[in-house]
């Protein structure tokens, strides 16, 4: 972070330097826009396919056929989750959040896309509802479904907490998860667990620091962000051990809930829906 008690002066014109007014790094003013309309039309009469219930401290998998919507609810009490998304078919192809982030935001809600890594980057998924979108940021900085923190895991546990060992931060979770879906060693699954959207979780940064904070959830039960599927999904989602994270995660301290994930089939495709197509650069790089 950066020091209170810095080693050089201020030079001339600093204030000037420091004046000098923001450009949003990636505007999005011609990314083409999702039809909500459309998406959220085929939602009368959908049929609910399966769910999932995820337990505490805990993570599971789950498969959804592009063109069908998931949700993530809260059942029983504020508790907030890691999520992972890989194509099913390519798990190279994963969610890529530090780009998400770059387009959408630090926290994301109805309207925004979980855009996939290099080569391919396309909306793997798109947020079609989201009951916590009327918390938007509160007095502190904080936000809802936040694309910042990484996800829990043991090795940063083990270097704050002098050798460590704990087993059910998110990080393991979605390692044992994914290994159990895809009969992959842990080894070979740790290497695809990726940086997480937090579901649910209220983030920010502090305005003196800079650090990443969290604090009590605002989730409650029936609570639920949907997603619709752009392509053939396996996601893994992990109940952090943290619950709703008011005050600490990597322990068995805090009180822990459930999360139900559910899967929706509409009765058609959405009216002009395609699969989204990868990415058109050429890769040639210039060579």
């Amino acid at each position: 972070m950066k020091s209170e008690h810095p080693v050089h002066p201020a030079p001339a014109g600093a204030a000037a330097r420091k004046a000098v007014r923001p450009v949003i790094c990636y505007p999005v003013e011609n990314l083409p826009r999702p039809d909500l309309t459309a998406l959220q039309a085929v939602r009368a009469g959908w049929v609910k396919t399966g769910e999932t219930l995820v337990p505490p401290r805990d993570a599971a998998a789950f498969r959804v056929p592009a063109g069908h919507f998931f949700r993530i609810v809260s059942v029983e009490g504020p508790q907030v989750g890691d999520l992972n998304l890989w194509n099913d078919a390519d798990l190279s192809e994963r969610f890529y959040s530090g780009k998400t982030r770059a387009l959408h935001g630090t926290h994301l809600s109805t309207g925004d896309r979980m855009w996939s890594s290099f080569p391919h980057l396309r909306p793997l998924a798109t947020i079609t509802d989201d009951t916590l979108d009327w918390y938007g940021f509160d007095s502190f900085g904080g936000a809802v479904h936040d694309v910042i923190g990484t996800r829990c895991d043991p090795c940063t546990h083990n270097l704050l907490s002098h050798g460590g060992q704990y087993h059910h931060c998110c990080h393991s979770n979605l390692t044992r998860a994914l290994a159990a879906a895809t009969g992959l060693p842990l080894h070979q699954a740790e290497s695809h667990v990726h940086d997480v959207l937090n579901v649910f979780m209220c983030t920010g940064f502090t305005r003196d620091t800079g650090q990443y904070f969290m604090k009590a959830s605002p989730v409650r039960p029936g609570d639920y962000i949907e997603f619709f599927a752009g392509v053939d999904l396996l996601g893994a989602l992990s109940a952090c051990p943290g619950g709703d994270c008011s005050a600490e995660h990597s322990s068995d301290v805090a009180t822990c809930h459930p999360l139900l994930v559910e899967v929706f089939a509409p009765p058609s495709p959405p009216q002009g829906w395609v699969r989204p197509a990868r990415n058109g650069y050429d890769r040639t790089h210039g060579v």
